[in-house]
Parts: C-alpha cells; sequence; structure tokens
C-alpha cells in the first residue's frame, strides 16, 4: 500500500483561528448596515445573526447538506432591512464581513516551508467544509502556497458537508485516486477521521489531549507529525 496523497482538512489543521484575535463587534460590517440605513443596536443585530446562523447549522449538522455565507446574509438582509436585498448588497455584505471574521484566523509558523518540502515527496489536495469559495484558497495566496495543492474540494460548492461520503468521494474522482493511496489529515474525530475512514482512507487526527477513540497510531500531537508517521 504506497501513499501518493496527502488530503488535509484546513481550519484547525493548516491554519488556526483565535477568538481573542477575531472582532466581536464587527465595525466595519456594523458601518455598512448604517449606510444602508439599518438603525438597530448592535446587540440586536448580532443576536439576530447567531439564530440565523445556528438554524441553518442545526439544518446542515442534521442532513450534511451544505449552506452558504450568501444563504445566510440573504436571510439576515431581508430582515434588518424590511426588503429583498440586491444581488450587489448581498455580495458586498458578505465580503465586509468575512474580511472582519478573517482577523482571527492566523497562519501557523513553519507551515509554507514544512508543506512546500511535504510536496515534493506527496501529492498534496484539501478537502474543507466552508461556507465561502474562496476564502480557503483567499488564504492559500497570502501563505504563497497555493500552487503545492493538486485539488481544493470545499463544501459550499459540491453541496455536502463533511462528514457525508460525497464530498471524499468527489476528492477521489476529481484526483483520480484509489482510497488505499490516500490518507486524511484533520482535527475533528467525526468529520476528519470517521468521515474518510468510512471509505477506506487511511486517517489521523489531531489530538494532543487524547480527547478522541483514536487508535495511538492515528493520533497525532501537531499536523507536522504527519510524514513521520507515513514512513513509520
Amino acid at each position: 500500500m504506497q501513499t501518493t496523497h496527502i488530503l488535509f482538512d484546513f481550519f484547525g489543521t493548516l491554519v488556526e483561528y483565535d477568538s481573542a484575535k477575531g472582532v466581536t463587534a464587527y465595525p466595519k460590517t456594523r458601518e455598512l448596515l448604517t449606510r444602508w440605513g439599518v438603525a438597530l443596536p448592535d446587540e440586536q443585530l448580532l443576536n439576530r445573526w447567531s439564530q440565523l446562523w445556528m438554524g441553518f447549522e442545526t439544518r446542515s449538522q442534521a442532513d450534511h447538506r451544505e449552506f452558504s455565507m450568501v444563504d445566510v446574509a440573504n436571510a439576515f438582509l431581508i430582515e434588518v432591512l424590511g426588503r429583498m436585498p440586491g444581488n450587489d448588497e448581498v455580495d458586498r455584505f458578505v465580503a465586509v464581513y468575512i474580511e472582519e471574521w478573517n482577523g482571527g484566523v492566523y497562519h501557523i509558523d513553519g507551515m509554507a516551508a514544512w508543506l512546500t518540502g511535504l510536496a515534493q515527496r506527496y501529492r498534496l489536495a484539501i478537502v474543507s467544509n466552508t461556507h465561502e469559495a474562496d476564502l480557503v484558497p483567499g488564504h492559500l495566496r497570502r501563505m504563497g502556497i497555493a500552487g503545492l495543492f493538486d485539488l481544493i474540494v470545499l463544501s459550499v460548492q459540491v453541496g455536502w458537508r463533511k462528514p457525508h461520503p460525497e464530498i471524499y468521494t468527489a476528492a477521489m474522482e476529481g484526483l483520480r485516486l484509489r482510497p488505499e493511496n490516500a490518507i486524511f489529515v484533520g482535527d475533528n474525530y467525526i468529520a476528519d477521521y470517521v468521515g474518510p475512514s468510512q471509505l477506506g482512507i487511511r486517517a489521523y487526527v489531531i489530538d494532543p489531549g487524547q480527547l478522541t477513540d483514536v487508535p495511538p497510531e492515528r493520533r497525532l500531537g501537531s499536523v507536522f507529525e504527519v510524514a513521520e508517521r507515513i514512513l513509520a
């Protein structure tokens, strides 16, 4: 069994999110809404956004169908504007919101150099749950490593989120890859370990606290351990 491809999760695996660095009031988003005539208090806006988001999220957790930022933004703007928003307004709202949310994403020291070295021995791909199509590619461009990946498979484009088998199958078909020649690496037990394992993909989960029920040889203290595990 020769490993030729490594499939990575993205958020929590190749980049991290620090809520302390992220914004909580979203001032640029607030300013945009104010220009559009929205006068509701910030707390009310944030609570309504959170409620709408969790409604979408609860449904997706149940059936694994993915939703997009546009879906949530459209529903939110209908409520706060009291009218149907234009497509340009929805797109602008999403762009400003994501710009602020990205303030909490940070690139892990040494990651770009490590992946560059790894790409000399293995073909790399990303399979990520995300609600916006350019979010992952945008970070890869800023990291200077977009060219290292043969394929980027995103739930918002496939229509299904991990752990639904369709998203892993889309990756296998896109890479023309057999499951036994791939490994999957991520930080979520269900999405990144159970899901790919059910399709015969050898999976590793980043779990330094040993909180998940995986064999010790499939548990990683950090993503940087994966190369030595493959060779072991």
